[in-house]
């Protein structure tokens, strides 16, 4: 069975997320809290703040799947919505016809160290 992953609308106002990991490669078989891709979203242009309006998140599986499609580098930038990889249940699985259904994941707020903030 073939089980796609569209990027969620992970905050109300976010417009797109960037790349800025990839932790799992096409062809391999991920288990329970495989980690797929990290994401930073920026809301500054949506929104104004006193600090910066970055956050960061995982995106995990929580579910065994094999990682057929994987479409995304570092840098990339992704909608919600947008394709963000295609699983299958058995590592031959044909890739035609369509998904299924959409993939079990966990979405994490990562914290990132604060000294990485520039002043403006």
């Amino acid at each position: 069975m073939l089980i796609k992953l569209a990027l969620p609308r992970i905050l109300e106002p976010m417009t797109s997320a960037e790349v800025i990991a990839v932790h799992a490669r096409e062809g391999e078989a991920l288990r329970i809290g495989g980690r797929l891709v990290d994401l930073k979203i920026d809301l500054g242009a949506a929104l104004a703040h006193d600090c910066p309006p970055i956050s960061y998140y995982r995106i995990a599986l929580r579910e065994a799947a094999w990682l057929r499609r994987l479409p995304l580098n570092v840098g990339d930038s992704v909608a919600p919505g947008d394709l963000v990889a295609l699983f299958s249940t058995t590592a031959d699985e044909p890739l035609e016809g369509e998904p299924a259904r959409s993939a079990r994941v966990t979405v994490a707020g990562l914290v990132v160290d604060t000294a990485l903030w520039s002043e403006p």
